[in-house]
């Protein structure tokens, strides 16, 4: 299997998981104040949200380097 297919296919299931789950989370922590040997931070839940556009052409893309890839071989 060629490097393109391997795209193609990462590509195509990229773009269903970003179709089914829509986006994702993550925690950002950041030090808000260091005085001494005292440390406070603040942990910040940050949202990613993925178009659903982005999903489709995704998922359009990883099929026409499948079949671009398939017609070279």
């Amino acid at each position: 299997m060629n490097a393109v297919k391997i795209a193609a296919i990462v590509l195509i299931a990229a773009g269903v998981i970003a179709l089914v789950y829509g986006g994702f989370s993550y925690t950002k922590e950041t030090d808000v104040v260091k005085l001494g040997g005292l440390e406070l931070s603040v942990k910040e839940k940050q949202n990613v949200n993925i178009p659903i556009w982005g999903g489709v052409g995704a998922i359009v893309l990883g099929g026409a380097l499948l079949l671009i890839g398939s017609k070279r071989s």
